[in-house]
């Protein structure tokens, strides 16, 4: 658990609160059960991975929160549904798994990028790979609609993001493509908290991760720990935690 509060600037400051054993619902929704009322009661905000179980945690411990659905992780399903298009088009047309030659096999990587990122020669690799088959247009198309969620959270105007966002849900789950289909209705299950990023000043799990990422550092420098009571106090050390009145 990581408090994510903003500072008087505007600026997350991101700081572990406690590590518990688990990673489900029952385990997180047990932590927030044993804060005091005055915690639960404090928590405008909740962001979280889109797992249900998370989601069904805040929902019964913290009423009031909005719960606000990870932008890394949505353009992340994005970016996971082209890999799947283009790994089944390319077995469905050459019969095996991309190889050295195959043209889809030749633009995995491109096709993990932004479209801004994308330099003219990845454009015209890109451009030709498509145009090799007709076939390959299910993967443009799965290209262009990862693009576009991707878009809602790369535009400077929180309004127009969230039009996109909308334009998203009403669009994908009736997409030809099987892959994107079911990105828009699981989109679509968390509708609220998808849209809430646009409404709580771009709320996202960045903070999160970066402390998980300090809390890999120090394990592994200390080449793991056998005692889970040394192991929470150590990530409480280095990520603020001990500072927390509400962990005494």
């Amino acid at each position: 658990m990581v408090d994510l509060s903003r500072d008087r600037h505007g600026r997350t400051r991101a700081r572990l609160l406690d590590l518990v054993p688990g990673r489900s619902g029952p385990a997180y929704a047990d932590w927030l059960r044993a804060r005091n009322d005055a915690f639960r009661a404090g928590v405008g905000v909740a962001t979280l991975d889109p797992f249900m179980g998370y989601k069904n945690a805040i929902d019964d411990q913290l009423e009031d929160a909005v719960a606000v659905l990870d932008a890394f992780h949505i353009v992340r399903l994005g970016t996971a549904v082209v890999d799947q298009v283009r790994r089944r088009v390319q077995q469905e047309i050459q019969g095996h798994r991309g190889r050295r030659g195959d043209p889809l096999y030749g633009i995995r990587n491109i096709l993990r990028c932004g479209a801004e990122k994308l330099t003219d020669r990845q454009r015209a690799r890109l451009e030709r790979a498509i145009a090799a088959d007709e076939r390959h247009d299910e993967v443009y198309l799965a290209w262009q609609c990862a693009q576009q969620l991707r878009s809602a959270y790369q535009t400077t105007d929180l309004t127009q993001g969230r039009r996109i966002a909308e334009k998203v849900l009403a669009t994908f789950p009736s997409c030809p493509i099987p892959e994107v289909a079911r990105l828009g209705r699981t989109l679509k299950q968390w509708r609220a908290a998808f849209l809430a990023y646009f409404t709580t000043d771009r709320s996202t799990n960045g903070g999160t991760e970066a402390v998980n990422g300090l809390i890999e550092l120090h394990r592994r420098i200390a080449r793991g720990f056998t005692n889970r009571d040394n192991y929470r106090l150590r990530m409480l050390l280095i990520g603020g935690g001990l500072t927390s009145p509400h962990l005494k």
